[in-house]
């Protein structure tokens, strides 16, 4: 099968393209930048999902879609919002899936979504699952917790922290539980799904088998590295968001007000109808980053 890909040369979409090669489908991945090399199998086409008139005929010949594109923390001095790389990228990709009569469309969202949502992160994601569903296309919709491996940003960052602090500083009261999952899993289970009909339609929370509170995350962090117990310091969240809201618009600042409020409504879900759906065995989180934070 060949399948077309947005988000390719991104932590996930990277793996999504290496499982899809090793199973055999042709890839065609969307690039507008060419510092992001891919693999020399996959077939690059520029272009830029914001622009619909860039996807014309891109998707000609492909029998699925995977849509990947999403960020974390918007910069709107830069043109870079939720808005437009969630909301306007996904209604052009499925514009022109729907033309180019590419009937499969497979996206990803994130846990935590709903209509009710308060963060503007969760809004347009929202917004796009609707355009999805909205389709006329053969979709599956993935919504994954915390996603991890060995080039991740917050597993990576948090062992960095351990690494170089004797106290690694933790907004309040470090319960607030997040689920992470496997890298690997999130992608094995686009890959599967291209080849599952009964997922089309389905709407996919994924999750690592168990959840943990940040404050265990560290512990797991630390004992992969042979430095426990990690000693923290916990920040009053009455001192702390005054803060994140004046520095939060500085780019080097790590965290926004919208990401603390993620945090602190965690991130868990029940991964069995997706695990059992699609035939997953999910990856144990403490054994995974020893392997991660050693490679």
């Amino acid at each position: 099968m060949k399948v077309f890909i947005t988000g390719g040369s991104g932590f996930v979409g990277r793996e999504v393209i290496r499982q899809l090669i090793e199973q055999g489908h042709q890839v065609r991945a969307l690039t507008h930048r060419n510092d992001h090399p891919l693999d020399d199998e996959v077939e690059t086409i520029r272009g830029d999902t914001t622009v619909a008139e860039s996807l014309s005929g891109a998707l000609s010949d492909c029998a699925a879609v995977i849509h990947l594109v999403g960020i974390i923390r918007e910069f709107p001095s830069k043109g870079i919002t939720f808005a437009k790389l969630h909301v306007e990228s996904t209604r052009n990709m499925l514009r022109a899936a729907a033309e180019q009569r590419v009937h499969r469309f497979l996206h990803m969202s994130a846990n935590g979504v709903r209509a009710a949502a308060v963060t503007d992160y969760h809004k347009t994601k929202w917004a796009a699952e609707d355009a999805v569903r909205s389709s006329n296309l053969d979709w599956t919709i993935f919504r994954p917790s915390l996603i991890y491996g060995a080039q991740d940003q917050f597993v990576n960052m948090l062992a960095r922290l351990i690494r170089a602090l004797p106290l690694v500083p933790v907004i309040g009261d470090g319960c607030y539980r997040l689920q992470p999952v496997s890298v690997t899993d999130v992608a094995t289970g686009f890959v599967k799904a291209l080849k599952i009909a009964d997922s089309i339609g389905q709407c996919y929370h994924c999750g690592g088998p168990e959840s943990f509170s940040y404050d265990e995350i560290l512990d797991q962090i630390g004992q992969a590295l042979g430095k426990t117990p990690v000693r923290k310091l916990h920040h009053p969240l009455v001192l702390m968001k005054p803060v994140i809201a004046v520095l939060q618009s500085f780019p080097w600042f790590p965290m926004t007000s919208d990401q603390l409020q993620m945090l602190l409504e965690e991130n868990v879900c029940d991964p069995e109808p997706w695990r059992t759906a699609l035939d997953l065995e999910l990856k144990d989180f403490s054994r995974e980053i020893a392997t991660c934070l050693k490679a």
